[in-house]
């Protein structure tokens, strides 16, 4: 019986480290779904733009856009999840160890500077940022720029649906911009419970803030790590007044993006080859902190 149960509880266990990729997964194809309803069927344009060749260009244009961020959202995703950043596998060097080793006892192994091990993944991560809840996995040296990339573009696709979504609704109320307007996209529930608005406007309404707090989310995270990644650092030493992997702006992009930063977030496809190999990194400073 408590063989069964312990099955039972692994399998339980393993079905809920899924869930948090099966949400996502969930909300980026279903926004994109809504918002090509949005440009297909309701198509924010005047009447008499409808009926002419500018409302199939227009519409070509958004739908080439949308699709453009959700090939790179679920491609970065994907090799995200394939990179493996960890130690496995690795050949971490000879019995000379220079400053910043430190010895595992989990792993049983010296493991190089800004390595460090993770408890979700049960092993050590090389240039370790933090561990992922929404994609089961660590953030590491490999596999940074398509975690990256994804929050990105994923920040870029929000953006745009809550714009649609805000045009939608507001050419259906008829009014414009005014004070009716904003209480729905504030308090939607309000206004729709009052009998205020129709289901159709209250439902945009709905989707719309739904997608200003996933923007403003992804957005967070967005720039946090692009803070990050300027001043050469990871999430762990974020907190740390020193800096000694900072090897300026344009290195320290460098170091995470690889040689051809500058094009490859247009496409994960792109190869741009990192600088380094995760185990030996350029320092500015001292690794010991100050007594």
């Amino acid at each position: 019986m408590v063989g069964f149960m312990s099955r039972v509880w692994d399998k339980m266990e393993a079905a809920s480290s899924r869930l948090p990729i099966v949400l996502n997964a969930v909300l980026v194809f279903s926004i994109t779904a809504e918002v090509s309803y949005l440009v297909l069927v309701e198509a924010p344009l005047e009447q008499a733009q409808k009926k002419t060749e500018w409302s199939k260009i227009w519409k070509a244009m958004h739908l080439l856009a949308q699709y453009f961020m959700l090939g790179n959202i679920t491609w970065n995703a994907s090799l995200f999840m394939k990179t493996n950043p960890s130690i496995r596998g690795v050949f971490l060097g000879g019995d000379v160890l220079g400053q910043g080793w430190r010895y595992c006892y989990t792993c049983e192994t010296h493991t190089p500077p800004r390595c460090s091990h993770c408890y979700d993944c049960n092993v050590c991560v090389l240039r370790r940022d933090h561990h992922c809840v929404f994609f089961g996995r660590c953030v590491g040296f490999r596999n940074y720029r398509y975690f990256l990339n994804c929050l990105l573009f994923m920040w870029a696709g929000l953006l745009y649906a809550v714009v649609m979504n805000a045009e939608v609704f507001i050419v259906i109320l008829k009014e414009g911009v005014t004070f009716h307007s904003v209480m729905l996209l504030l308090v939607p529930w309000l206004m729709f419970v009052s009998g205020q608005v129709t289901t159709r406007a209250f439902a945009f309404a709905f989707i719309a803030d739904t997608c200003v707090l996933g923007f403003l989310l992804v957005a967070a995270f967005l720039f946090f790590h692009v803070a990050l990644m300027l001043r050469g650092q990871t999430t762990r030493e974020w907190y740390s007044t020193r800096r000694p992997y900072n090897l300026g702006v344009l290195a320290n992009i460098r170091e995470c993006m690889g040689k051809y930063w500058y094009i490859c977030w247009l496409c994960p496809l792109i190869p741009s080859p990192l600088p380094g190999d995760g185990i030996n990194f350029k320092v500015t400073g001292s690794l010991e902190p100050k007594k």
